[in-house]
């Protein structure tokens, strides 16, 4: 049985974020596809982490700049080593070289870093996104890397028309998600109530959203649905964001939820008013599976929905933003429509089965012949 050993950032934490969440598709992956899978990271456990051990999958922990990893790695001789966020890379990347030639390192990137600091950077002028330094480790990271994983196609875009990195080098791979198949099960738009907001707290860009939502948007959406109630959830909440509670005005800071399944598919509208940040929203994802449309901005729905209709509406102004929130509210007919048009997004552009087969052929080809994979890579050499 091939061995995959995964370097990760952090424990993996599905229930508060997207990059829990992927962590945990990308792990079932080679889980079924008979990989033995051992999870390693120098991060403390949390209470909120995974339990591995039920997923079939072996964790260790492993220290910085400590040759106690080189005689781990020199024993295990991993066919794959996936280090998450080029972070980690960066740590270990070298000692897999030295130590484990053989063994195919493919990089997560989860989203990219340096797009994501080159946006919300508000100290940003005349610069461009090349002179980062930032981007610079993280494409030299892509580079020493046999195969890097890209959620997003606008960040396809971006490396090889931009950066000029090789598609041999670049899988897209997104969300892999189940269809869902329990529709007719979900609650319907009368058994529904009030608004959501939902995303991890360490993530800079949700802590900006629900700052901007309760200062700009919340009071004109509540001028016109004043019974209305905004639900905003998610882990590891700041004061400065538990602060931001005020019932008096329906703004509620419920903080982290352990099914947020149950609380999105019971939400009328999920609302996103996203100003920077990269890679794919996995809160408006989650919405479209359980049936809830959603408002959010053009950033917002970068790289989602490709060529198809949005579930919902995009809106880039305060004023746009909650007029489009309190229409999709109030009317059934276009909340009916919406909903269908996020299953279809989906089922066309997230399907498992399609993404997990392209990682597999593309794993197949690059072990077929390493070799030769690594000398059309000149530069990562």
């Amino acid at each position: 049985m091939a061995t995959v050993l995964v370097i990760g950032y952090v424990w993996p934490e599905p229930n508060s974020s997207a990059a829990g969440k992927r962590m945990l598709q990308i792990l079932e992956y080679f889980t079924t596809n008979n990989y033995h899978v051992i999870f390693t990271t120098t991060a403390a456990p949390t209470e909120k982490m995974a339990d591995l051990k039920a997923l079939g999958i072996s964790s260790e922990k492993i220290e910085l700049n400590n040759s106690s990893f080189d005689e781990f790695i020199v024993a295990l001789q991993p066919e794959i080593v996936l280090f998450d966020r080029f972070m980690m890379e960066e740590q270990f990347g070298w000692r897999v070289s030295e130590h484990s030639s053989k063994s195919i390192k493919i990089l997560d990137t989860e989203d990219l870093h340096f797009l994501r600091n080159f946006r919300g950077d508000k100290n940003i002028e005349k610069g461009t996104i090349k002179n980062s330094e930032l981007a610079k480790r993280e494409i030299a990271s892509i580079y020493r890397c046999d195969l890097t994983l890209i959620i997003s196609e606008e960040e396809m875009k971006l490396l090889t028309n931009e950066f000029n990195i090789p598609n041999n080098l670049l899988l897209y791979l997104p969300f892999m998600m189940d269809a869902t198949s329990n529709k007719q099960f979900l609650p319907t738009f009368e058994a529904r109530s009030h608004f959501i907001s939902i995303g991890n707290f360490k993530h800079k860009p949700n802590v900006d959203a629900v700052k901007y939502l309760k200062k700009e948007i919340w009071p004109l959406i509540r001028k016109e649905l004043p019974e209305a109630e905004l639900h905003i959830y998610g882990a590891y909440p700041t004061q400065g964001i538990l602060q931001l509670n005020n019932p008096k005005e329906n703004f509620l800071v419920k903080g982290w939820v352990e099914k947020a399944e149950e609380v999105v598919k019971n939400a009328k509208v999920s609302l996103a008013y996203i100003r920077f940040g990269a890679g794919l929203k996995g809160k408006l994802a989650e919405a479209m599976q359980y049936g809830t449309p959603s408002v959010t901005t053009t950033l917002g729905a970068e790289g989602m929905n490709g060529n198809l209709p949005w579930n919902g509406y995009i809106a880039n102004t305060p004023e746009e933003f909650a007029k489009a929130a309190v229409a999709l509210y109030i009317n059934k007919k276009a909340w009916l429509n919406f909903q269908e048009k996020g299953f279809t997004i989906i089922e066309e552009r997230f399907k498992k089965d399609t993404f997990q087969t392209k990682m597999k052929k593309r794993i197949q080809e690059i072990a077929s012949n390493i070799s030769a994979h690594r000398e059309t890579n000149f530069i990562g050499s």
